[in-house]
């Protein structure tokens, strides 16, 4: 049963993580431009299993009965995405290469870490897809087996986040033209400005 159960775990985590998002978004950047990954990756798996356990856990419920707090984070995650869009398309304009040697003008191992948690935390349907979903789906198993499904999910995350983090490399041929630079920083802000505006026109609950 805990077999089954963990391998459902890491079936659902991994349907839920992989899709495209803001926060894969900001990973994937991080690791094409090798700054601070171990720290971006960290902060992203510890986040997700936390959530996950608290899904476990039964926060699921409380999440659901605060609608509330979820309204909050709509509207502070989409200007939180609509800000990083506009840092996006600026530097497409000024064809900022990301690949450019680390110096002044490198943002700090802070900010980075301040970023990602505002990718990961900002954003509602992460709480809706680790602690509402994950949590609800757990359900279906009886005491271990829930924290197999708990840890099957975990899995996934540490999985796919060391990949996008550290797999990212292999696009470093195509990325050191600035031009792929641009064009991916193009379809960054546009990525980004669509999902805050999605935010703000879907209610949440």
């Amino acid at each position: 049963m805990q077999t089954s159960a963990y391998f459902a775990g890491l079936v659902a985590g991994a349907g839920l993580i992989i899709a495209i998002g803001a926060q894969n978004a900001f990973v994937l950047r991080q690791g094409l431009q090798r700054r601070h990954v171990g720290s971006v990756v960290l902060v992203c798996v510890l986040a997700d299993v936390a959530l996950i356990l608290l899904g476990v856990a039964g926060m699921g419920l409380a999440v659901k009965s605060q609608p509330g707090l979820l309204q909050v984070l709509r509207f502070a995650g989409a200007a939180f995405l609509a800000s990083y869009a506009f840092l996006a398309a600026r530097r497409a304009w000024c064809g900022e290469s990301g690949l450019q040697p680390a110096g002044d003008g490198a943002p700090s191992r802070r900010r980075v870490i301040l970023a990602c948690l505002g990718f990961t935390l900002l954003n509602p349907h992460v709480y809706l897809d680790t602690v509402v979903l994950l949590g609800s789906l757990s359900t279906h198993y009886e005491g271990q087996g829930r924290w197999a499904f708990a840890w099957g999910a975990s899995t996934a995350s540490v999985i796919w986040f060391v990949a996008l983090g550290y797999g990212a490399r292999a696009l470093l041929p195509v990325f050191r033209s600035p031009v792929a630079w641009r064009v991916f920083d193009v379809l960054v802000a546009a990525f980004m400005l669509t999902l805050a505006m999605l935010l703000l026109v879907q209610p949440m609950g």
